[in-house]
């Protein structure tokens, strides 16, 4: 490796290239960005998060199988764990429109935590070693594996941390309306037509959902038919859960059991 005031020349098995010598990133992160230009869209923060998370876990797992030294997986882990903490985030200049097993992300990550290892080691960026992005970094995985994990890892996020809370602040203020406007009689529209008398609280009832909201504890289900089978619990892989399905006419509750209705709109 040799190294000028702003550029630092890396070579690996396929040549030489120039990289900027205050980026983590490395060769093969620098060819996918100057050959793949292609759109800019860019990976949000919390898929991200969940490279680091991955790569984190990885090394972890890797020592404990006794796959890496104790003094590799220490920086590797701690350098990653950076990546998770959102100080990274800039390290990934890569756009989302890449191969489908987002292969060129994983190898940056690879590359910027084997640097980053390394610079907690004592060594130069751009150094490969005593860490190497692949032998190391990337030891027992394969992007085909790692990329769709880390997409089910921030999804998982996304919905725990951005989805739910959003939905339980909709729910609660459609449940404030609905009080707000019970008295308030409008006629009620199906199909394009006038049907039966319905509160406006009413209809934000009904959008507010069953009592509890989105997250509502999952209710011990009825005997009754999953997967064409007669079952008292749900098929393998369903999840028990409130599903409306009576709400009556414009979910006024019309010719419709209490029980049926209740918090649904109805009585």
């Amino acid at each position: 490796m040799t190294r000028t005031e702003t550029t630092r020349t890396e070579t690996d098995s396929l040549g030489t290239i120039d990289i900027d010598a205050d980026r983590y990133w490395g060769p093969q992160t620098e060819r996918a960005r100057l050959l793949f230009k292609i759109g800019v869209e860019r990976f949000p923060p919390v898929l991200i998060r969940a490279v680091g998370l991955q790569k984190q876990a990885s090394a972890e797992a890797n020592a404990a199988l006794g796959e890496l030294p104790p003094d590799l997986a220490g920086p590797i882990a701690a350098a990653a764990a950076e990546i998770a903490a959102g100080r990274m985030d800039a390290e990934f200049p890569l756009p989302v429109w890449q191969t489908g097993s987002g292969t060129q992300t994983n190898m940056n990550a690879n590359e910027v935590i084997a640097n980053r290892a390394n610079e907690i080691l004592g060594q130069p960026r751009g150094s490969r070693s005593p860490v190497h992005p692949n032998d190391h970094v990337n030891r027992g995985q394969s992007s085909n594996d790692s990329f769709p994990t880390v997409m089910h890892v921030a999804a998982a996020e996304a919905v725990q941390h951005r989805l739910i809370p959003a939905l339980q602040a909709l729910h609660a203020s459609l449940a404030r309306r609905a009080a707000e406007w019970d008295g308030i009689v409008k006629v009620g529209r199906t199909h394009m037509m006038d049907a039966v008398p319905v509160t406006l609280g009413q209809e934000a009832a009904a959008g507010a959902g069953p009592p509890g909201g989105c997250h509502a504890p999952a209710a011990e289900p009825a005997a009754g038919w999953y997967g064409g089978r007669h079952r008292a619990e749900p098929a393998p892989g369903l999840r028990p859960g409130v599903l409306r399905a009576d709400g009556g006419a414009d979910w006024t509750g019309l010719h419709a059991q209490p029980e049926q209705v209740r918090g649904h709109g109805g009585a």
